[in-house]
């Protein structure tokens, strides 16, 4: 689902023939491929399943857990603000302890608070929609493909952070406060994923707004997918439980960053040290 034309991205023999965009290099954001949605769900599902791992089976409590993990996502956030083009480690590590934070955020107001998952769905659509139109305000664009400065990576991440949460508070509104069950909750999110594909594929939606749907749906698809694995069977669950499925999504992410790292550094390695080099210089 991507966002632009597919002749302004480089292809790969373009990139080995030294062939590349300067200012692709620049974005802090990977291309979206089959690939990146699997691990953006594999993600949303550790986030699911990590967070109920930490506070709960673990015992740590939901103000330690989230005291911790708020800790390690500003230092993952400082190393990715800090990188002058994408990185895979350093950028999903970030959207796997942003995964973590939002389910956090979400349950918090949830069990803490008391307050209702239909009002907290209602909360975050409305904090999405706000961040949504400051980011169009101050950059007349919501594209990924060109995250390119500190503020557009600030909006950026800000946004992620609050369709993680609103998946969290929209997945479990349907599962558990509607009652219709862990299973059928991710066929409906796959349903409406695969339809956002259908009309932006088949009849030409825009990309902006095709991704950002399917970002939004597939937090509480993955959400679905890892309480499906994870909760007790009398809970509606398979009962693997929370340490295995969140060992085995966490292994299959690492193998996926480590074959993005591997690409990266095949195709773009030569176009990176000219890109170095121009910087050094300049």
């Amino acid at each position: 689902m991507s966002a632009v034309p597919a002749e302004a991205v480089p292809t790969r023999a373009a990139r080995r023939a030294g062939g590349f965009d300067r200012s692709e290099l620049l974005n802090k954001v990977p291309q979206v491929t089959l690939l990146f949605w699997l691990v953006k769900m594999m993600s949303t599902t550790v986030g699911e399943t990590g967070a109920d791992l930490l506070s709960g089976t673990l015992g740590w409590g939901m103000l330690a857990t989230t005291g911790v993990v708020s800790v390690l996502l500003i230092l993952a956030l400082v190393a990715q603000f800090r990188s002058r083009a994408y990185r895979p480690a350093r950028y999903w590590l970030v959207v796997v302890l942003i995964s973590v934070a939002g389910t956090l955020a979400s349950d918090a107001l949830v069990d803490l608070a008391g307050v209702p998952l239909w009002i907290t769905t209602a909360i975050f659509s409305v904090l999405l929609a706000a961040v949504f139109i400051g980011w169009w305000t101050s950059e007349r664009t919501l594209s990924i493909h060109s995250i390119t400065s500190p503020r557009r990576e600030t909006w950026y991440w800000a946004t992620i952070l609050v369709t993680f949460a609103l998946g969290t508070s929209g997945g479990d509104l349907l599962g558990e406060a509607l009652q219709l069950g862990y299973g059928p909750s991710a066929a409906v999110f796959l349903s409406a994923v695969l339809v956002i594909a259908v009309l932006h594929f088949g009849l030409k939606l825009n990309g902006v707004l095709a991704f950002w749907a399917a970002y939004i749906l597939t937090r509480p698809l993955g959400a679905s997918l890892g309480d499906l694995l994870s909760q007790p069977v009398k809970d509606g669950g398979l009962g693997f439980g929370t340490i295995p499925v969140s060992i085995v999504f966490a292994v299959a992410i690492i193998a996926s960053v480590v074959w993005f790292e591997l690409r990266e550094r095949r195709e773009l390695g030569s176009p990176m040290r000219v890109l170095a080099a121009e910087t050094a210089t300049a």
